[in-house]
């Protein structure tokens, strides 16, 4: 049994990618001990023990280096831990910059390098967009009010204000670009983006690099019903070519490694990229249901093997996500909170 951590398990109303993970995971042909990385006792992967055998409770990414290695080291001790899947966006950079060093005390991974992952910045979204032969939204960079009215000047209500990194809120009117424009500053600093809002489909493809212009697979999906904070609930399997050209070309172009998600808005033959994610998506578990199990893919590679690369799919499949509930012991709880192990 390899023994894998996976992040990511907050199965809330803003899921995380860890459980679908973990899922496809446990339906690949290599026998896994799945371990849950939680970073808060309430993170309900954590009472899921028919997915998730082991969790346990990581330091925050800002807390640094020293204390995320020596949480790592003591689960390899504990669970002889030999793979580790990071699944959030907050904790990659850390994950990347050591990635070198668990290797050498045998904890594997498969993750973009550290110029690969700063491409998910919005201010490189232009220069992508560029090379893969698809467009973006016109985006005003912004560091003071006064920028701020002369983007607005520039653009049409409603329009989205953006953080560089984190954080997406449409604004109808002057007043609401400006507060959402101190908010997103307050909380992730400069420059804020302002950026028309396109109309369209919202399409998105999943996929994992080989590191060397190749791939694992890819699955490209249309949005039918989201959350009010922009997850998808509702979803259907399509076989866009020019979408699925563009993240061919986009993982040609960089030589990506590991996994991503593009973000794209359609209007009509048109192709608008939102965003890069430099992980999977919650969504995830829609490639293991239609038969592209990148988890399970991403886990060979990591190990060291050539993954599967076959990635037909059929058009037309549907995706639900729904809320479950669970009855547990509290005391399963009170021993994450006190001793951060379940």
């Amino acid at each position: 049994m390899i023994k894998v951590a996976v992040s990511g398990i907050n199965a809330v109303d803003n899921p995380g990618p860890g459980l679908g993970i973990i899922k496809g995971l446990r339906q690949g042909k290599i026998p896994v001990a799945p371990i849950g990385l939680a970073y808060d006792a309430m993170e309900p992967g954590i009472y899921l023990d028919h997915l998730v055998e082991r969790a346990y409770l990581m330091p925050y990414p800002s807390e640094g280096e020293a204390p995320f290695l020596n949480r790592l080291l003591y689960i390899k001790e504990k669970e002889g831990l030999e793979v580790v899947i990071p699944a959030l966006d907050a904790e990659l950079p850390l994950f990347i910059d050591l990635e070198s060093r668990l290797s050498a005390y045998g904890i594997k991974s498969f993750l973009p390098t550290k110029e690969q992952f700063r491409l998910r910045a919005k201010d490189r979204l232009q220069e992508v967009a560029r090379r893969i032969g698809i467009k973006i939204p016109q985006t005003l960079a912004v560091t003071s009010i006064k920028e701020l009215e002369e983007a607005l000047s520039e653009l049409s209500f409603p329009v989205m204000i953006k953080g560089l990194f984190y954080k997406a809120l449409k604004a109808y009117t002057p007043a609401e670009a400006q507060q959402y424009f101190y908010s997103i500053a307050a909380e992730w600093g400069y420059p804020v983006l302002v950026q028309e809002v396109v109309e369209g489909e919202e399409v998105n493809v999943v996929g994992v690099g080989d590191g060397e212009g190749g791939h694992f697979g890819l699955l490209a999906i249309k949005k039918l019903w989201i959350t009010s904070l922009g997850k998808i609930w509702t979803g259907v399997t399509i076989t866009h070519s020019g979408l699925l050209k563009a993240a061919e070309d986009f993982v040609r172009a960089y030589a990506w490694r590991g996994a991503f998600e593009l973000e794209v808005i359609a209007q009509d033959e048109d192709l608008y990229l939102v965003e890069i994610n430099p992980r999977f998506p919650a969504w995830i578990y829609f490639a293991v249901g239609v038969g592209i199990n990148l988890p399970e893919r991403l886990l060979a590679a990591a190990l060291g093997q050539e993954p599967e690369r076959s990635w037909d799919y059929p058009a037309g499949k549907l995706y639900i996500r729904f809320t479950d509930d669970l009855v547990t012991e509290l005391e399963v709880f009170q021993h994450m909170v006190t001793r951060g192990e379940r």
